[in-house]
């Protein structure tokens, strides 16, 4: 047991013989062992940088932190990549769908957003096809109230008018209305001008106002020969 009163030359050569118990280890040693030794490489002239195992732990530790690094950023890349391809194969679905289901229409989304216009001005349209049956909705806005009206998509009747209150299809709504406010064309009329300055064969399946640096614009989504194509028509 070493005591305050303990010879330095006691303590030297517990020093030395500690340091012959974990010459392999010499991280294992004390710290006062550590330090003896070195003050003795010193004297010697010997090398006092730190032991080769101690480098190799160390050089060992940066490996493993930066293959971690690595392979967590390969994780993230590859989450977004997941995520991407998902959103692709969805709306991939959703026009497949759409192609397989049209044909069952007889009235084109100019005669739905004609007929929906007894529920309000129409603000957006669509042919979408929910829990794979497909519809005609219309988007309206009537005394500050938003509706969706469904149109009999084979005779152009209007079959229900229920008020949008809530969620995405008001905060939609609101948005459509807004861009609609400044529009000096109805949506009917931006969609038979598109319709007219295109391709023959060619079917509009969404009309969706919005703006552009300012200026009301309708985004018209058409179907040519099983191919979607967005076309942007102003309406100012």
């Amino acid at each position: 047991m070493l005591t305050a009163a303990t010879p330095a030359r006691s303590i030297g050569l517990v020093a030395a013989e500690r340091s012959k118990s974990f010459p392999a280890f010499p991280l294992l040693q004390p710290t006062w062992v550590m330090v003896h030794s070195l003050k003795r490489q010193k004297k010697k002239g010997g090398d006092i940088n730190p032991p080769m195992e101690v480098n190799m732990t160390r050089r060992k530790m940066l490996i493993m932190t930066a293959g971690a690094t690595v392979l967590g950023l390969a994780a993230l890349v590859g989450f977004a990549d997941h995520n991407a391809i998902f959103a692709g194969e969805d709306e991939k679905e959703a026009q497949e769908a759409l192609i397989k289901t049209l044909g069952a229409a007889k009235i084109s989304l100019q005669q739905g957003l004609a007929a929906s216009a007894q529920a309000g001005q129409p603000i957006s349209a669509k042919f979408e096809v929910d829990k794979g049956k497909l519809q005609l909705s219309v988007y309206t806005v009537k005394e500050g109230k938003f509706f969706e009206v469904l149109v009999d998509y084979t005779n152009g009747k209007v079959m229900k008018a229920e008020p949008i209150t809530e969620g995405e299809d008001l905060a939609a709504a609101n948005l459509q209305n807004t861009a609609m406010t400044d529009a000096k064309i109805t949506l009917k009329e931006a969609v038979d001008k598109t319709i007219t300055q295109s391709a023959k064969n060619i079917r509009a399946v969404r009309a969706v106002p919005s703006l552009k640096d300012g200026h009301p614009v309708a985004s018209i989504d058409v179907l040519n020969y099983n191919q979607f194509k967005a076309i942007q028509q102003p309406l100012d």
